[in-house]
């Protein structure tokens, strides 16, 4: 069971090295240590104005280049700041009640970093040699990345390095982390980590980057508390792009499935997806995606720009990423006006979730489904429910019957075409 304050929790997703327009590679960086990590308390009201109420920060360790090949896992990286910088982020997090989460990149490190080099030094059966994964006599590439060699996370030596990092950095001011890769090693090779973390601190909350396979059985194997919901974050673009909403009835029967054994984490976008802005084709229809992220039972996070409607396209190369991992400028005031509108749908959806606590574990239920047309019914233990209608379509339609509490023409007694509302019957 995952820790009673997560069940208010909405995370703002930040990529800070490129949220803060640090250097490309730690190669380009100078010799001195730059606190770019103070570029985000700039943004903490702005976070909390819309909703938000946790930073679920990206790599900070000192890496190579982007953060998800670490050089060392106790050491801020120079392009963000230092370790007073981080304590300075927290503390200012702290102020605004906001909770801090950070993302553990222990599946691989950087081949540049230390363990590897001593494991090169040592070879495969040698005790240093065993803190990573060899194939044919050579370190292990994580999914043909040269860069990246992957830990051996069935080593007691491994276990220990990362409940220690864990650890250092939770007394430190970390409320929850991300596991990157975790589908990688599988389920079994984390349950020693998160059973110790679980001890030494219980009110730690644990989210395992899964992409594919069977959720529940991970959260159950792992002794994660949560898993990344890719198979929802794909049918809520993919249905309302292709106009087929099938797609996400047979999702979010799953969903419905899953919430019965653990409270997944949501998302329709992150630091390594195309933004759902451009996901979507019409432009009309991306209200009716803030509206099921804002609305279905999870643990929602928004990532930094989708709130404001960024868009951006990963592409498979060197620099795919770019796109979808801008700069941000110094404060909100800078951000141009065309995201305003999706900014405030934000603040209207995500108050209406905040008013209904009961939705983090709501059933889900859907009805009248169409290819372009489908009511979503959400409803709570204490017999609380409300309606999520969303229309693709040129027609209007009938409104089931209730009081409209948000939608894209509130004022109006039927559905307009491409609209969507929220009604509590």
């Amino acid at each position: 069971m995952s820790p009673t304050w997560t069940s208010d929790m909405i995370w703002w997703h930040v990529y800070p090295l490129g949220f803060t327009g640090a250097e490309r590679s730690l190669a380009d960086a100078g010799p001195d240590p730059v606190p770019r990590l103070t570029h985000l308390e700039s943004w903490l009201d702005y976070a909390v104005s819309f909703g938000a109420n946790g930073l679920l920060l990206g790599p900070i360790f000192r890496s190579a280049t982007h953060g998800y090949d670490t050089l060392d896992h106790y050491e801020v990286d120079p392009r963000l700041g230092t370790l007073d910088t981080f304590s300075h982020l927290v503390a200012a997090c702290r102020s605004k009640g906001i909770r801090v989460a950070l993302d553990g990149v222990f599946n691989h490190v950087s081949r540049q970093s230390a363990i590897v080099e001593r494991a090169l030094e040592g070879g495969p059966d040698s005790r240093d040699g065993r803190w990573i994964r060899w194939v044919d006599g050579r370190p292990r590439s994580f999914e043909g990345h040269d860069a990246l060699v992957e830990l051996n996370l069935s080593e007691p030596a491994v276990i220990r390095h990362v409940i220690s990092v864990v650890s250092y950095w939770t007394d430190m001011g970390a409320d929850a982390w991300r596991f990157d890769a975790a589908y990688a090693p599988g389920a079994d090779a984390w349950h020693p980590i998160t059973e110790a973390i679980r001890f030494l601190h219980p009110g730690t909350w644990m989210l395992g980057e899964v992409i594919h396979g069977d959720y529940a059985d991970f959260v159950h194997r792992s002794g994660m508390h949560s898993v990344t919901q890719y198979e929802l974050w794909k049918a809520v673009w993919s249905s309302i792009a292709t106009r087929n909403f099938w797609e996400l009835a047979h999702a979010l029967g799953r969903h419905r499935a899953m919430v019965e054994h653990f409270v997944p984490y949501t998302f329709v976008g992150n630091h390594d997806t195309t933004r759902i802005a451009s996901q979507i084709p019409d432009p009309r229809h991306l209200e009716h995606a803030v509206a099921l992220l804002a609305l279905l039972p999870g643990i929602p996070g928004v990532y930094a720009g989708d709130e404001q409607a960024f868009t951006g396209v990963k592409t498979e190369s060197a620099t795919g990423d770019d796109a979808v991992r801008p700069p941000f400028p110094e404060n909100p005031y800078d951000l141009l006006p065309f995201g305003g509108s999706v900014y405030h749908l934000h603040q209207r959806l995500l108050g209406l979730r905040r008013r209904h606590r009961w939705l983090v574990s709501a059933v889900v239920t859907t009805r009248e489904l169409e290819n372009e047309y489908v009511v979503v019914e959400l409803t709570g233990a204490e017999g609380e429910r409300l309606d999520v209608v969303l229309s693709l379509c040129d027609q209007f339609r009938p409104l089931p019957p209730g009081t409209v509490l948000e939608g894209s023409d509130r004022a109006s007694s039927s559905l307009q075409p491409h609209g969507w509302a929220v009604i509590e019957p």
